[in-house]
């Protein structure tokens, strides 16, 4: 897998076929640093036919992929909500879409949110520090909550980047 990331990598993210591709990148960024502290321990290496990588470039793949979700990406879009001025402001999640309590008071049915949800407006809540699942494979990001794989938070694509954040602030 190592050996063969360049080939997986699309505008520089790691990239899988299929939906909430940040789930992906996320998760094989973490373990990409958990294996790079293993060789470190181990004075180990990854070798790959001729070309052989060292720990260090784990954790530049790893810290290239946080780059990329953060907004050095084709598109220069964040995709953490709320983060930087270009990010995802149509993500597909209940609570950013409906208004809040102090603004509709009323209890909202489930269907009855339907409108709020289904609007081209900007969610009206943000979700803040939320990371959703990411541009398709040909890069682009049409910002729509209708495409769930591409605009949902997930906890399995942001649980790996708080791991992925820890490192590097524990690790600099």
């Amino acid at each position: 897998m190592i050996c063969k990331m360049n080939k997986l990598m699309i505008g520089g993210l790691l990239f899988k076929p299929g939906g909430s591709n940040m789930q992906h990148a996320t998760a094989l960024s973490f373990l990409l640093l958990v294996y790079a502290q293993y060789l470190k321990k181990h004075d180990g290496s990854v070798n790959c036919g001729t070309f052989v990588a060292a720990p260090s470039r784990l954790e530049q793949i790893a810290k290239g992929q946080v780059d990329y979700i953060l907004g050095k990406n084709p598109l220069g879009m964040s995709y953490m909500v709320g983060f930087r001025q270009k990010f995802p402001k149509r993500i597909h999640h209940r609570a950013s879409s409906l208004p809040s309590i102090g603004a509709h008071p009323r209890h909202i049915k489930c269907k009855d949110g339907s409108p709020y949800y289904e609007t081209l407006k900007p969610n009206l809540n943000l979700l803040t520090g939320a990371i959703i699942g990411g541009p398709d494979m040909k890069d682009q990001f049409p910002d729509n909550w209708t495409n769930a794989g591409e605009s949902e938070p997930t906890t399995y694509i942001n649980a790996p980047l708080v791991g992925i954040l820890a490192y590097f602030k524990a690790f600099p």
